[in-house]
């Protein structure tokens, strides 16, 4: 048996599904956006009872562990590794950035690079080949026009995501192709099934989401000038 429950809670609207194996026995997604915090617990509980499979019957839960939003990260997270600990199974964390590459199926370009927004001109990217192959690794960046540009001479990529709109209105070459791409935890099934086989499991006390880049809060903050005095 392979029931394993995936939960997105990085990018706008949460999402959660269960699959056995491949297949996809449920799906649901938040219809309110920015509201992953009290809408997760609610979303597994109808998930659960839609597709009449109980909790005990979970062989592993996936994560869409970053980056993404901190507060989605930080809830996404502490959800999995309560039910983890909970029902004694393992823990799957999958790079937000390559679960979104998964939605993409154009075979007119050569690369992939999804995008999430960072505030500002920055963005979280990564750079996949059409088998989802790391080309470029997650990371941030301040975008400019000058952004990839090299890649760009001789191969046609596909941005996409939340953070794409800021380079469309920067770029103009014709190999920068955009395209509005709907990902959620769907796209966490062919991933987490392929690490649940090779038993690629998180270290479930250690695991922590990917930010990307320092978790800012203003109480941190305050606190950090405070040491400096």
């Amino acid at each position: 048996m392979s029931y394993i429950l995936h939960i997105d809670t990085a990018i706008v609207s949460a999402s959660v599904c269960l699959s056995f194996k491949k297949d996809i026995v449920g799906l649901l997604n938040n219809p309110l956006q920015k509201d992953s915090a009290s809408w997760i617990q609610t979303g597994i509980r109808q998930l659960m009872e839609k597709t009449g499979i109980g909790l005990h019957q979970l062989n592993a839960v996936s994560i869409s562990a970053g980056p993404g939003s901190y507060t989605g990260l930080r809830v996404g997270m502490a959800t999995a590794k309560g039910l983890c600990y909970a029902l004694n199974i393992p823990l799957i964390t999958i790079n937000t950035l390559k679960m979104m590459a998964v939605a993409v199926q154009n075979d007119e370009v050569d690369l992939i690079c999804p995008m999430i927004d960072a505030r500002r001109m920055e963005v979280f990217a990564a750079i996949y080949d059409k088998t989802l192959d790391e080309i470029i690794s997650p990371h941030n960046i301040i975008l400019d026009e000058n952004s990839f540009s090299e890649i760009l001479k001789t191969k046609r990529i596909l941005f996409f995501g939340n953070g794409s709109n800021k380079f469309q209105a920067l770029i103009k070459t014709p190999n920068a192709i955009f395209k509005q791409v709907e990902a959620n935890a769907k796209h966490l099934v062919t991933l987490s099934f392929s690490d649940y086989q090779q038993e690629l499991f998180a270290d479930l006390a250690y695991s922590q989401p990917f930010y990307g880049k320092e978790f800012y809060s203003p109480a941190i903050q305050s606190s950090r000038q405070k040491n400096k005095i």
